[in-house]
């Protein structure tokens, strides 16, 4: 059994060690916040650890019932997960204990080196980065950071970055170009602080920056949505060679609610908007706005911290190597390409889905 601290509480929560039934992996996280779809699983697994304690307390053989409930269980997870919603996505990507970035930092990479400050206004917590190595190659690494109690999240804002935090990450991504190392983003933002002292150090600006000068690196650069990405707080370290997504992750213009606010008048219309906004890995890559899904464990990254970050690992790593071979101007030319191309589309006869054109 693998535990980490729930800051709020300081009690262990434990994950689950897995073990193969019918063919699935169980991976459940025993947390307190199971998602409302998640909840026949959870009443199930409560019947399934009531029948194992009676049979240990009554030494009653209740094999066959065990297995029955097995059985039901490992078909209602199946049921469950591999037919979620995009809203359900949406809701799985703002877990509490989804991995955000450090987790993955500490997981997937090896020693990284935080470097800070944006040299012209300050450091921005919710926004760290510095030099890290994944699978022996060296490599600058920056993402977004959230905060698993409001203490951190205040010092974390929420994960939503200054200007200071997307000028931080430009001046890393120089440094990274200036040393030849390739750069790893890590997105995880419901998108940039909206607030007053991010207009009046003009956070409009510091994204559409960022754009410009991400397009001009000479330095293979892959992106990576671990969790929320929103809007242009996620663009801001979204301009890469190699754009990816973790399963339930979810990457769109505007959050559900903000488009069920507009379009319908009222954000309670959340789960028909995320159904049009087409906001899952599987429509994105569908419409060649990413390059590929990172598979997570069964339910969610937060349910096996080490699954996940293997798989994020090999992904990073492949893409790192198969961008090695390509020459500076290569790689700009492929990184204008790839962004000049979105939003060229067309509809096709007899489909409900829209493909972007090659």
């Amino acid at each position: 059994m693998s535990q980490f601290w729930l800051a709020k509480e300081q009690e262990p929560c434990y994950l689950a060690t897995p073990r193969v039934h019918g063919g699935l992996l169980f991976l459940r996280a025993m947390t307190k916040e199971p998602l409302e779809f998640e909840k026949p699983i959870v009443n199930l697994e409560q019947q399934l650890a009531e029948l194992r304690d009676r049979a240990a307390d009554s030494d009653i053989d209740m094999g066959s019932e065990i297995k029955k409930i097995e059985d039901k269980l490992a078909k209602t997870m199946s049921n469950i997960y591999r037919k979620l919603t995009p809203w359900q996505r949406v809701q799985i990507a703002r877990h509490p204990k989804r991995p955000y970035t450090l987790d993955y930092l500490d997981l997937a990479f090896d020693q990284f080196l935080e470097l800070h400050g944006d040299r012209h206004i300050g450091d921005d917590e919710s926004m760290p980065g510095g030099f890290a190595y994944i699978d022996g190659k060296k490599v600058m690494v920056i993402g977004h950071q959230k905060g698993r109690d409001l203490k951190e999240n205040l010092r974390r804002n929420f994960g939503s970055a200054h200007p200071e935090g997307y000028r931080k990450a430009l001046r890393l991504m120089r440094l990274a170009e200036k040393v030849g190392v390739p750069i790893v983003t890590l997105i995880d933002t419901p998108g940039a602080y909206p607030g007053i002292e991010a207009e009046e150090r003009n956070i409009a600006e510091s994204i559409a920056f960022n754009l410009r000068e991400m397009m001009t690196l000479k330095v293979p650069v892959v992106a990576v949505v671990i969790g929320e990405g929103g809007s242009g707080g996620a663009l801001g370290i979204g301009v890469a060679n190699r754009v990816v997504m973790m399963e339930n992750a979810y990457y769109s213009v505007i959050s559900p609610e903000g488009c069920a606010a507009i379009l319908w008048k009222d954000s309670k219309y959340a789960t028909e908007a995320a159904q049009a906004l087409r906001l899952s890995a599987g429509d994105l890559l569908e419409m060649d706005v990413i390059d590929e899904v990172i598979p997570e464990p069964m339910g969610g990254a937060h349910n096996s911290y080490d699954a996940a970050a293997n798989e994020l690992k090999k992904v990073i790593s492949r893409n790192l190597t198969e961008l090695e071979s390509l020459s500076a101007e290569e790689l700009r030319e492929d990184r204008y390409q790839k962004f000049r191309k979105l939003g060229q589309f067309k509809e096709r006869t007899g489909r409900k889905t829209l493909r972007l054109e090659r």
